[in-house]
């Protein structure tokens, strides 16, 4: 009896397909891991909706979120959110130029970068993969592109068919309410009893200067002496 032997093309063609579909596999488990939508995941790997489905749920413990993708560009646009959009476009742009990634790959490498940067300042990653990779399709189709600005030299979002010339980011020219909200959030203990010891204090009077009672500093001097008053009737 003859041994039927293997076709080395239809071998080679199986173990492409199967290390193609683990490929696609890791790749939808790390969008998945930073929270892509399950709209993102079909559009980037050939995996089932089912299979797509199943291991978000295995990933995630819950199911996929419904709903529409995030669609418009002007959310790039504003103060913050700018910031955070052109960190990771000026990283996505370097890694597409110097390095030999797929596209999505360099998605996902420039979003691991951008949320490294942001923990490294303390500073919440408002930039969620799937806007960033929204941001990634508005370029694609030259809605948005990286501009210099005009003061500092840097490169931010904005408009490709903006009609203002020169372009001033919003770090060099931060609206009033940015530096307000950024304030109450940042305060620390610290901060808070500084400006407690900054604060004028209400005279104590002489017969309660000696007084070493733990709660005086939170009672004002004209309760305590309407108090002693009280008592001595």
């Amino acid at each position: 009896m003859i041994a039927a032997v293997p076709n080395p093309a239809k071998v080679a063609t199986a173990r492409k397909s199967l290390l193609h579909d683990v490929d696609e596999v890791r790749l939808a488990a790390e969008m998945v891991a930073f929270g892509a939508r399950l709209q993102v995941l079909e559009a980037e790997v050939s995996l089932s909706r089912e299979r797509l489905t199943r291991l978000y749920k295995e990933l995630r413990g819950v199911s996929p979120p419904k709903g529409q993708l995030p669609f418009s560009p002007d959310w790039f646009l504003a103060w913050r959110p700018n910031i955070h959009a052109s960190l990771f476009l000026s990283a996505y742009d370097f890694l597409v130029t110097q390095s030999t990634y797929s596209r999505i790959e360099c998605v996902l490498a420039a979003y691991r970068l951008y949320v490294e940067q942001a923990a490294t300042i303390g500073e919440e990653s408002i930039l969620s993969f799937t806007r960033a990779w929204t941001l990634i399709r508005f370029v694609e189709i030259d809605t948005l592109k990286l501009c210099p600005c005009s003061s500092c030299g840097g490169k931010y979002v904005r408009h490709t068919y903006d009609l203002q010339d020169k372009l001033v980011c919003g770090l060099c020219a931060p609206p009033p309410r940015a530096a307000t909200g950024r304030g109450r959030q940042t305060s620390t203990p610290g901060d808070v009893q500084a400006r407690q010891a900054r604060q004028p204090r209400e005279p104590v009077p002489e017969r309660l200067q000696g007084c070493a009672q733990p709660h005086a500093a939170r009672v004002s001097s004209v309760q305590i002496e309407a108090e002693l008053n009280r008592h001595q009737a």
